[in-house]
């Protein structure tokens, strides 16, 4: 693994859109249905919009129709650190990037039973879309 990204507030907040900072460093959450990832079902990978760590694949990603990016599984599970989150009233596990702790979203054990299980619902301001070699 490589050394952690660690950055001052005033250098996350020249480094991402307002929406970005919101998202990955204030644990907040974009609108559903409006991330520019709920329908993009294109191959490739999905990395943090933070500091670039590789974090799904698109083979993980599927359709569960809650208005964000939904993946089955992390592309490995040490790209991503979780913790208990009981905001706002709820008990929810907390879905972070384990190279810059930035907040991703949240899973949750309602995803599709013959894939795990597991509902990965993240906020696609939390990230960056690299296509496979040959797509665009």
């Amino acid at each position: 693994m490589t050394d952690k990204t660690i950055r001052s507030d005033t250098e996350w907040r020249a480094a991402l859109t307002p929406e970005q900072y919101h998202v990955l460093r204030e644990a907040g959450t974009e609108r559903a249905f409006t991330g520019k990832y709920d329908k993009h079902f294109d191959d490739g990978e999905y990395t943090c919009a933070g500091c670039g760590q590789k974090l799904f694949d698109s083979d993980s990603k599927f359709n569960s129709g809650c208005g964000w990016p939904a993946f089955t599984a992390p592309a490995d599970t040490q790209l991503i650190d979780e913790r208990r989150d009981t905001s706002y009233g709820m008990i929810r596990t907390e879905v972070m990037c384990s190279n810059c702790g930035g907040h991703l979203g949240h899973v949750f054990p309602d995803g599709p039973r013959d894939r795990g299980g597991l509902r990965y619902c993240i906020n696609s301001a939390a990230l960056d879309f690299a296509p496979e070699a040959g797509e665009e």
